[in-house]
């Protein structure tokens, strides 16, 4: 029996986000954003700092100083931007962050429970739910230990990225996004996070939505289809070999094509 066939569709989408000063005008930042990503396909997202991606991210996840102001967001034909960050999640989205905040007081071992439990419906048999975070954490080399800590609390950048990877395992969405999950590895931790987000492909079907600006992550995530983003918005698409090309020689094309279009159309 063939899994179900998900689809997170983006159409035309505009954002701003809220400056820090509230008396501030909010700044667009994505400027009709095209994008389709079904089960079982990988799509990176590359582009320099500044281009907009995380604010795509957010955007999909619903992070409230990210508004909206036209376009669409849907999962399965459903409307994402009608749906709460909960709702969101129970439907089947998962946000990597770029930057995992910390919750000190809370366990990581009670987050992951809790979340399963809201994102599956019912609390996970206990017994079950041990062995199945035991296996998750043993995968991503993660000490037991860390699993009665406070979440991401004194954790080091590459501690809270195999966490993020060890609730993509243990929450298994229907759609991943990753925001520059490689920031801040060093080569051991990028291979054991890599090796886990393809396992998540592999067992669960699962599309992911890998955004970043260095082509390293790629050498062991193998995307079908690579997205150069600037300016917010997508300005090319191709299969990897368009990441070569920005290995080879960056952004420079697409930046100034950006400009000058924007020029042209001022």
């Amino acid at each position: 029996m063939s899994s179900p066939q998900n689809v997170l569709e983006i159409k035309d989408l505009h954002a701003r986000v809220a400056q820090t000063d509230a008396n501030a005008e909010p700044i667009d930042i994505l400027k009709g954003v095209n994008l389709t990503v079904r089960s079982g396909e990988t799509h990176a997202i590359m582009g320099p700092n500044g281009s907009g991606k995380s604010t795509l991210s957010y955007a999909i996840a619903g992070h409230p100083k990210y508004e909206v102001t036209s376009g669409s967001i849907t999962l399965n034909g459903e409307d994402v931007l009608e749906m709460s960050v909960d709702e969101r999640a129970r439907a089947g989205l998962f946000l990597a962050m770029q930057y995992p905040v910390e919750v000190p007081g809370v366990s990581m071992s009670n987050f992951l429970r809790t979340a399963a439990t809201a994102t599956r419906g019912e609390a996970p048999k206990l017994r079950h739910w041990v062995k199945e975070v035991k296996e998750a954490m043993n995968e991503l080399d993660i000490d037991p230990a860390f699993g009665e800590r406070s979440v991401n609390e004194g954790f080091s950048g590459g501690e809270k990225k195999r966490h993020e990877i060890l609730q993509l395992g243990l929450l298994k969405p229907q759609i991943a996004i990753l925001d520059e999950t490689d920031s801040g590895l060093d080569v051991d931790a990028l291979r054991v996070v890599s090796e886990g987000v393809n396992q998540y492909r592999e067992r669960e079907h699962g599309g992911v939505l890998l955004i970043t600006h260095y082509t390293r992550i790629l050498r062991y995530i193998k995307p079908e289809h690579v997205h150069v983003f600037v300016g917010g918005r997508i300005v090319e698409s191709g299969g990897p070999e368009l990441a070569d090309e920005l290995e080879a020689n960056g952004y420079e094309r697409f930046t100034a094509a950006a400009a000058t279009a924007d020029t042209q159309g001022a």
